[in-house]
């Protein structure tokens, strides 16, 4: 049987690389991308190919769209070069920041890098791997649980999720007729690196965060990478146009 290939952005670390390995457990061949941490990428191939799937990784700045033509070519000639195949399964758009800036001191640039990264660059790599992603194949798009409960200093980041989940609805809708399911993933508090390791690293504001949460912890990468694998698995073959999110229950 031919296993699925994802494409995975931003998985050399935090939630990316989770959900990659998370994959691999269950045979999924694996493209992941970097921008600059390359050791750490290979890293993460190392670790997947020690899970028996096949794992490359290429470099990406999901911050430049003008770039994206090129991508998708070498993402071409790598299919072709390692798979003999011409399209992969599961899109997963993960690559982001975390810029805190209350909302008046969030400046332009601040605004446009999380434009730039977040919904431009979602928008327009997801429209320029289209056609390499396989008729019956899934998108997953991650946003953040900020999108439904308002937390001080993340205006910006928030709003720029919001738009990939209203993206998103429209993915599905429009790509519904080439059966390809479209679902965003909404992560809540988890201890990574994410915003400098804030919640990881600040024991004040994982012991508030946790005492908010339903299942009185802040959530784990491994949390999420096994909601990667779970939405992109055959079981939820009939999801597509919601938002799922993974928080332990933050904020009811």
């Amino acid at each position: 049987m031919t296993r699925p290939i994802a494409l995975i952005t931003g998985a050399s670390r935090g939630l990316g690389k989770h959900g990659a390995l998370a994959l691999a457990a269950k045979g999924v061949d694996l493209i992941i991308t970097y921008r600059s941490q390359a050791a750490e990428a290979e890293a993460v191939v190392t670790q997947a190919r020690a899970l028996g799937v096949r794992a490359h990784a290429l470099a990406l700045d999901v911050g430049e769209s003008a770039t994206f033509a090129a991508f998708a070519e070498e993402v071409t000639q790598l299919l072709a070069r390692e798979w003999q195949r011409t399209h992969f399964n599961f899109l997963v758009n993960n690559a982001g920041i975390g810029i805190h800036a209350s909302f008046e001191q969030t400046t332009e640039q601040q605004f446009d890098t999380l434009l730039n990264i977040h919904l431009k660059g979602t928008f327009f790599l997801t429209q320029a791997l289209l056609p390499l992603l396989a008729d019956g194949g899934r998108i997953l798009n991650l946003s953040t649980g900020l999108t439904r409960f308002a937390m001080p200093g993340y205006a910006a980041y928030a709003a720029m999720k919001g738009g990939v989940e209203v993206l998103t609805q429209y993915l599905a809708k429009e790509l519904g007729p080439r059966g390809i399911a479209v679902n965003v993933l909404a992560p809540g508090a988890i201890e990574t690196d994410f915003g400098g390791g804030v919640v990881r690293d600040n024991k004040g504001v994982n012991d508030f965060l946790a005492s908010q949460t339903a299942l009185g912890r802040v959530g784990q990468p491994d949390d999420i990478g096994g909601a990667i694998a779970a939405l992109l698995s055959d079981d939820c073959r009939w999801i597509t146009a919601q938002r799922i999110e993974a928080s332990g229950g933050m904020f009811i």
